[in-house]
């Protein structure tokens, strides 16, 4: 892992994103001095933000962010983003979360792993295969996407030092024999109160939830991380976005691979 600029004070940035977090303030971007210059720093800053999230608890794993080209042109990125998913931000299906926790309730519904066996890195990359051999379960799931910037294309740097703006994370039951189903085709249909309202498959990240994947294998070492047994792993919208409202009950439904459900009141 490359050395962070000096010239920006991680914790201070970690303290004002914790601060827009905490006081639900809306900013243009951080203040000029406390904005990563790259991505190294960025992960350094996520690092303290996600300490002080985790109330002291091990991140149970990852979410991936910008797996469509869409998203990665409005951040300026020609790459995915990882985040860290937390236990106190993650509920089983069926979960009620309070409304007014959060500032922006964008429901991504999204493919999820979970790692069987500790993934090392690999010279040649990781291929669907070789990922594939280190995955116990796939998992239907929804996040929950949340921020404080006036527009979420505030820029990848943000983005990334914010957890990528990660808000919560609902998941619905393991599904263990999995090798034999083709997740790129996976549809998926999100319903709100019953009426459908988005659609979209498995194909929507980067062509196949594998290659979002061995993406993450291969980048995690650049930071001095590596995926481990026990960790989930969710790999991006498949679907259109769109923002819950209070009251609401939203389902995501994977063809294969099961439902995710959670309310807002």
């Amino acid at each position: 892992m490359s050395p962070t600029d000096p010239s920006v004070d991680v914790r201070a940035a970690a303290n004002e994103l914790l601060g827009m977090r905490r006081e639900q303030r809306v900013e243009a971007d951080l203040p000029a001095h406390l904005r990563p210059p790259d991505l190294e720093t960025a992960y350094a800053v996520q690092d303290d933000v996600v300490a002080a999230l985790s109330g002291g608890s091990r991140p149970i794993g990852y979410k991936v962010a910008c797996t469509s080209l869409v998203a990665q042109a409005a951040l300026s990125i020609d790459r995915p983003l990882f985040g860290r998913l937390l236990a106190p931000t993650t509920s089983a299906s069926g979960a009620t979360l309070e409304t007014d926790r959060f500032v922006h309730r964008v429901v991504e519904a999204e493919i999820a792993f979970r790692i069987g066996r500790d993934v090392a890195e690999i010279a040649e990359g990781h291929t669907h295969e070789t990922i594939a051999d280190h995955i116990d379960a796939v998992i239907p799931a929804i996040e929950i996407v949340d921020h404080r910037f006036v527009s979420w294309a505030v820029g990848a740097l943000a983005v990334a030092a914010d957890n990528a703006i990660h808000g919560w994370w609902v998941h619905g039951d393991p599904v263990t024999d999995w090798r034999h189903l083709d997740l790129s085709s996976t549809s998926v249909e999100v319903r709100v109160d019953g009426r459908t309202v988005t659609t979209g498959s498995g194909a929507a990240v980067l062509g196949h939830p594998l290659t979002v994947m061995a993406w993450l294998a291969d980048e995690l070492p650049r930071f001095g991380r590596s995926l481990c047994a026990g960790d989930l792993v969710t790999t991006g919208v498949t679907t259109d976005v769109f923002e819950a409202a209070s009251g609401e009950t939203v389902t995501a439904e994977f063809s294969a691979i099961g439902t995710v459900e959670l309310r807002f009141d």
